[in-house]
């Protein structure tokens, strides 16, 4: 295989446009650290650490599912199941990435660093969870949820969640939930299959019509963290406007959904086209206001 087509399927692997979704994140707790624009240093540093830590993530989630993927037909074309990748590639790419997110984190400061395994661990715990419980939406929500506050941390270097450095664990705690909702929209597409082989989720076990319902009252929960972080952080109105559209965004989301039309369609444009825009708004909405 050539290698721009390997490469092609390494980014394909680890969902690379995913990124998308939780970058944004990782810069607007780092814009509001900084109280404006870091130095390009620090941004590299946290684009290096952040895309080694979910590529990282990304392969350790398709390495524990590959039994499961392979008898999926949603998933069994996917490059590790179907064969197209090895898993000595997979061992590979895991351990560069992880290389890079903690060599990126060492270089950041010490706090990044010395905090830096948690979402290692967390990350290899998630995979595994589904086998037990439905509330691995959450734990998926929380892996994405350190990005505020590790961007955070990346420019101040101290860790003080309860008090100083309280802001960006508000911001974080809506992203927990914010993941939660669309994972849980995501996870309707397998409900049969969770079912025949006694996989839990939220979906698979309570049904679609109470899993939309716990789907939207985790979105309602994403907008009250976010809100509540303007009370603890001097926000002006442009993060209170950018609030508003990511309110309607989530609305929207939820609005195209019902019991009866949740066709992989509607699904898709929910998750990807919708959610890609709430890191977007927010992250703009954020860096404007910090700047003006």
């Amino acid at each position: 295989m050539k290698l721009f087509e390997r490469l092609k399927m390494y980014m394909e692997f680890v969902k690379i446009q995913h990124t998308a979704f939780a970058l944004p994140f990782a810069y607007s707790g780092a814009f509001m650290s900084a109280r404006g624009v870091p130095d390009l240093r620090a941004l590299i540093l946290i684009l290096v650490a952040f895309t080694g830590l979910r590529t990282f993530s990304m392969a350790m989630n398709n390495l524990a599912d590959r039994k499961f993927d392979s008898l999926n037909p949603r998933t069994s074309d996917r490059p590790l199941p179907s064969g197209k990748m090895s898993l000595k590639e997979v061992y590979g790419l895991m351990a560069i990435s992880v290389l890079f997110y903690e060599l990126s984190a060492y270089m950041l400061n010490m706090t990044c660093f010395i905090l830096s395994p948690v979402p290692v661990l967390t990350s290899i715990i998630y995979p595994y969870l589904k086998r037990y419980t439905p509330l691995s939406h959450f734990v998926l929500g929380l892996t994405l949820a350190y990005a505020p506050p590790g961007g955070w941390i990346a420019i101040s270097d101290s860790f003080h969640p309860l008090t100083s450095d309280l802001p960006p664990f508000l911001i974080g705690a809506g992203v927990l939930f914010w993941v939660a909702g669309f994972d849980i929209i995501y996870a309707i597409q397998d409900v049969e299959f969770d079912r025949r082989m006694s996989l839990h989720s939220i979906p698979a076990d309570f049904g679609i019509k109470n899993s939309l319902s716990v789907s939207s009252l985790s979105h309602f929960l994403t907008i009250f963290f976010f809100a509540l972080a303007h009370l603890v952080y001097p926000f002006g109105m442009l993060y209170v406007a950018g609030l508003i559209v990511i309110s309607g965004l989530l609305f929207a989301e939820h609005a195209i959904l019902s019991p009866e039309n949740v066709d992989e369609k509607r699904i898709r444009v929910a998750f990807f086209n919708i959610n890609a825009m709430v890191s977007f708004v927010m992250l703009a909405s954020i860096f404007l206001d910090v700047i003006f």
